[in-house]
């Protein structure tokens, strides 16, 4: 189950055309998305934005429950590439 706080990311990345293969998000339009600020270790770790199901990372339940996969993550430009699984 998603936590509450990725539940919009989810809904967002369910609501995209089945014909769309990828997305690019910012930093920001992500919190736009949430309501809310991402963690510090969203800007800073790139593992914060791995892709499992099991362990602490409530966060990927969101995308990968929605049926996204992270491909690519840019901490520097804070930028997230999301492909359909």
């Amino acid at each position: 189950m998603t936590d509450d706080k990725y539940a919009p990311l989810e809904h967002y990345l369910r609501s995209l055309p089945m014909a769309q293969e990828d997305v690019k998000l910012s930093f920001e339009h992500i919190q736009q998305i949430i309501n809310d600020q991402l963690p510090p270790s969203a800007l800073g770790d790139p593992a914060w934005w791995g892709n499992q199901k099991q362990g602490t990372q409530v966060e990927a339940i969101a995308w990968m429950d929605a049926g996204w996969l992270v491909e690519i993550v840019n901490l520097t430009e804070q930028w997230v590439r999301f492909v359909r699984q």
